[in-house]
């Protein structure tokens, strides 16, 4: 993150769980995987942090209204609509919503059943 100043907690994010599919039935190697898909809306002034990695966990994001800026390598990225970002195991970032509307993001990611 280098001289950035601190990155505020998660505020203003709702997390809806719309889908997974079981990924050990269908591909080899994958048992204790899932393909996981998730509706997330960040309010006005909202953060999704703290700065976090998607190592083991890969992904990609479609922005479905708004716009989300994304903080990684200490440079803000604005997206949306439309396709957002990949998160492979390279990404160390955090997020906000610096509008005045609710963000809405589809987010894809494998991840590690619980």
């Amino acid at each position: 993150m280098g001289n950035e100043e601190a990155v505020p907690e998660t505020k203003g994010v709702t997390v809806e769980f719309m889908a997974t599919v079981d990924l050990g039935p269908e591909i080899e190697g994958m048992a204790g995987r899932q393909l996981r898909m998730r509706r997330v809306t960040i309010e006005p002034g909202g953060v999704f942090g703290p700065i976090h990695d998607h190592k083991g966990r890969p992904g990609l994001v479609h922005i479905l209204q708004g716009t989300i800026t994304d903080h990684r390598d200490g440079v803000a990225t604005d997206h949306g609509p439309g396709v957002g970002w990949p998160e492979d195991r390279n990404t160390l970032h955090w997020l906000e919503n610096r509008g005045a509307f609710p963000a809405v993001e589809v987010s894809v990611d494998i991840v590690t059943q619980e």
